[in-house]
């Protein structure tokens, strides 16, 4: 019979592996509530208009990558590929906005585009992302940044770099567009397919190639920080001077426009040095025009999003994340036996514990030797003789000790049980 294998460009976290996701989830569980987002989850399927509203018919992502199907309704539906459409389209849809003031949100959740998988990107791949909506004030970038770095920072992550721009407002664009047309359209046949066909449509687009000669010619042209309107070139001194206030280092990387259609004035990202050719952690930016674009009122924010795989791959080369190894495993054998050590189990668990039941009924060898390998603190045996005088055996297996407990002995020590257990850890 034919083995039934997990799609191309998706893949299946293992046990051995869970723990770094943990790890980052629950860092940034705390890094968020402490600067007061909360999180918000929306469906992994929206309507594709909000995509191509949201995102940009002429991006990549709409193009070429995202999964759209008809429904049984013959709605077009596509899986998300991004979360911000979707955080601004549940804002909109539920007037999160009516109270005033801003809105600090955060989400975490699988997307989907139809890319070549290679490490740290897949079809299926997840995000954790924050957004900041109702401020246009340059602080509200900065603290997006701040926590971002705040985040890789307690993960223990190094060799890190932030990389920002900006690339102004529409009208900034406008006219920094034609200029890149200008520059561009003498060196057209020798730029990649996808640069070709975007020197029209999309050319800051081409400025985010990473064909090796389109990057080439794409290092002379024109800089759209020389075309920033006033207050536009004042809002990306300001962020790069609290930036500096913080003690934030960054680069300027003028060729960094980021994918998506919808950003505006700072656009940033964190790279590591030890993901190769796939650097980046983090990216992010300003979005102002994305709420009225979706059919809100005209609302200014600034996001990011961190892809968990790549992440993963950095904890992963950085340290080994410890599994959950049992303060108790308990052997049992026989049959009135193996009923009183479930009930102990279960027991011990309520009482904080952590405890597993071998449910093998093999030998007690046998049993010792699976406690060993899942890195046990101790055994706690159960065989017919302690089945019928209601004791059970307690061996350190660190010291090889041993000594007889009644159940009743057992469960009123539990205060200095879990100090050994900490002593023999």
């Amino acid at each position: 019979m034919t083995i039934i294998k997990a799609i191309r460009g998706t893949r299946d976290i293992l046990p051995t592996e869970v723990g770094y996701w943990q790890q980052v989830e629950k860092t940034a569980r705390q890094i968020f509530s402490q600067a007061c987002y909360q999180e918000i989850r929306t469906p992994i399927f929206e309507q594709t208009t909000l995509f191509e509203r949201g995102i940009g018919t002429n991006t990549d992502v709409v193009g070429k990558e995202m999964y759209t199907f008809l429904d049984k309704g013959d709605r077009s539906l596509t899986l998300r590929p991004e979360g911000t459409a979707g955080v601004v389209r549940a804002l909109i849809e539920h007037n999160l906005y009516s109270s005033g003031g801003v809105q600090r949100l955060w989400y975490t959740g699988p997307m989907f585009r139809y890319e070549r998988p290679q490490a740290g990107r897949q079809r299926q791949f997840h995000q954790i992302g924050l957004e900041l909506i109702g401020t246009s004030d340059p602080r509200g970038d900065v603290e997006a940044i701040a926590i971002a770095t705040d985040l890789l920072r307690n993960l223990g992550l190094v060799n890190l770099h932030l990389a920002i721009n900006s690339v102004g407002t529409g009208e900034d664009r406008l006219l920094y567009r034609q200029a890149l047309i200008d520059y561009l359209t003498p060196y057209q046949q020798e730029l990649d397919p996808d640069s070709q066909v975007r020197l029209l449509n999309n050319p800051l687009r081409i400025l985010d190639s990473k064909d090796p000669k389109t990057q080439e010619i794409a290092q002379n042209a024109p800089k759209i920080i020389d075309y920033l309107s006033q207050p536009s070139r004042e809002h990306f001194e300001r962020v790069q001077q609290l930036l500096t206030d913080l003690g934030i280092s960054y680069q300027l990387n003028h060729c960094l426009v980021r994918g998506l259609d919808y950003y505006t004035h700072t656009a940033f990202e964190i790279q590591s040095q030890d993901l190769g050719a796939q650097a980046t952690v983090c990216g992010g930016g300003r979005y102002d025009g994305l709420v009225k674009e979706l059919g809100g009122p005209e609302t200014p924010a600034v996001g990011w999003a961190i892809g968990l795989e790549r992440l993963i791959i950095l904890l992963q080369q950085k340290s080994a994340v410890s599994i959950v190894q049992p303060d108790f495993y308990l052997v049992s054998r026989g049959h009135e036996a193996e009923a009183k050590a479930l009930i102990l189990a279960q027991k011990l668990r309520y009482l904080g514990l952590t405890v597993e039941l071998d449910l093998s009924g093999s030998t007690f060898a046998k049993q010792f030797k699976r406690a060993s390998r899942q890195g046990a603190i101790a055994c706690l045996v159960l065989g017919d003789t302690e089945a019928e005088t209601d004791t059970i055996q307690l061996k350190w297996l660190k010291t090889q000790t041993q000594e007889t407990l009644t159940i009743a002995e057992l469960l009123a020590k539990i205060p200095d049980l879990n100090k050994q257990l900490a002593a023999n850890k």
